[in-house]
């Protein structure tokens, strides 16, 4: 995210109507993301636990943003408590002092702090993906609430949290000098390494490597996949935080990959399988536009391209590792997002071009210093990630439980947790419900 925009001060421009209203658009689109991440992951997952997969990221929503107002966003952008790892919690607990207008702001603190907390939100939900078909709904929102306060905040003050006056950020955006400009660390990478965590943690789905898991409806796949990619420009070209040069000229550059990284994708399938799936079709979409995410403001729309097939290509080919190192990543979160996320962290040391950016990347003739910083961010982002995640995880399945029984996770998640199905079969029951479940 662009330097000194991130907090408003009284050295900023007067209120710009439009950088407000194009801010307010992009929050809503992200937004937005959550539904479709809801449609995209509930069309991957079977039918009978349909339902909890979309319920998981509807809870996300809910309770990562209570989190956020209270003591997340204090977290993520409060003056640092030292060494750049966090913000001050209780200096806007609960959105204090943020409330009044300052006609100095270039946009209303309080929006810029929703935009984000809505980052969270969408970061918290892909993490749902790795762990499908097997979680308690109960622990599963007592998870998003805690790990958006241990996990997804300090990374956020580390890479999005600028210095600008009297306020000091964390040590990524600042100190290291690592460049991102909308979340391959903070969201893409942040959520692939916790979805492995959890994912080896919980351990596989009864009759994993055994029993068919296709997705169940790729018509809601694809329509997930559509809404993603409609608000993904809000996530990306919103993070300019002005309706400017610099939100054109990523959109283009979201758009470009998110073409460039289905046809590689498409193209992997029929050379290696023989056919170009509409399943595959969506995931390409996808991971070109997680590999934009980070490199969206640096490089230009040639490179965007260039992330969009390298992405398309390489995550294609990942989410297989799944099966060679038996791990169980429900709906490929590591394969998309954390794959994805590291390749358009790390691309930016190689095409950054300072037609765009502050920098050259390698290939602009800016030597490897870039690619230095990008590889420790994307390392200790992984690092953190993982390691964090697995310890509440553990914590959670040891106290209160995380797992379902295999019993109710074999009949079907919907009818163990929340007492549905997603689809009325039978309707000459006249549409009872068992009273039954595990929360």
């Amino acid at each position: 995210m662009p330097d000194l925009l991130l907090v408003p001060t009284a050295a900023a421009p007067a209120t710009a109507a439009g950088d407000t209203a194009w801010l307010l658009a992009a929050a809503a689109l992200v937004l937005l993301m959550a539904p479709g991440l809801a449609f995209f992951y509930g069309g991957m997952v079977r039918s009978k636990s349909v339902l909890n997969m979309m319920m998981m990221v509807f809870g996300a929503l809910a309770v990562v943003m209570v989190v956020w107002v209270v003591v997340g966003y204090s977290l993520a952008f409060g003056d640092d408590l030292g060494g750049g790892l966090v913000g001050d919690p209780t200096q806007y607990f609960g959105f204090k002092g943020m409330l009044e207008a300052d006609p100095e702001a270039s946009y209303p603190i309080t929006l810029f702090a929703a935009f984000q907390g809505l980052f969270a939100v969408i970061t918290v939900g892909l993490i749902a993906g790795a762990i499908a078909d097997r979680t308690r709904f109960g622990t599963w929102l007592l998870f998003a609430g805690l790990w958006t306060v241990l996990v997804y905040a300090p990374v956020a003050h580390w890479i999005f949290d600028f210095s600008s006056g009297d306020h000091v950020g964390g040590w990524m955006a600042n100190e290291l000098g690592a460049l991102d400009f909308a979340g391959g660390t903070a969201v893409e990478i942040n959520s692939g390494a916790a979805g492995l965590a959890a994912a080896l943690v919980l351990g596989r789905r009864v009759g994993f490597g055994r029993d068919p898991m296709k997705p169940h409806n790729l018509t809601l796949v694809m329509v997930g996949a559509g809404l993603l990619w409609f608000g993904w420009f809000g996530f990306n070209a919103g993070s300019a935080l002005a309706a400017d040069n610099t939100a054109a000229i990523v959109f283009v550059n979201t758009l470009l990959a998110g073409c460039t990284g289905l046809l590689a994708w498409l193209g992997v399938e029929r050379f290696r399988d023989g056919h170009a799936t509409s399943f595959g079709a969506a995931s390409g979409v996808v991971a070109g536009l997680v590999a934009i995410t980070p490199s969206c403001g640096s490089v230009t729309p040639i490179g965007a391209m260039l992330v969009g097939v390298a992405a398309g290509a390489i995550c294609a080919l990942a989410v297989g590792l799944k099966y060679t190192f038996r791990y169980d990543d429900s709906l490929d979160v590591v394969g998309v997002h954390l794959v994805g996320g590291l390749v358009g962290t790390i691309i930016i040391g190689l095409l950054a071009s300072s037609s765009v950016t502050t920098v050259d990347g390698l290939f602009h003739g800016g030597g490897v210093d870039q690619l230095g910083k990008q590889l420790v961010a994307a390392g200790v982002t992984l690092v953190f990630s993982f390691t964090m995640t697995a310890l509440l995880v553990w914590v959670l399945e040891k106290t209160v439980g995380f797992r379902v029984d295999p019993e109710h996770e074999v009949a079907g998640v919907d009818l163990a947790i929340h007492a549905e199905t997603a689809y009325d079969l039978h309707t000459a029951t006249g549409g009872a419900r068992p009273h039954f479940g595990q929360g």
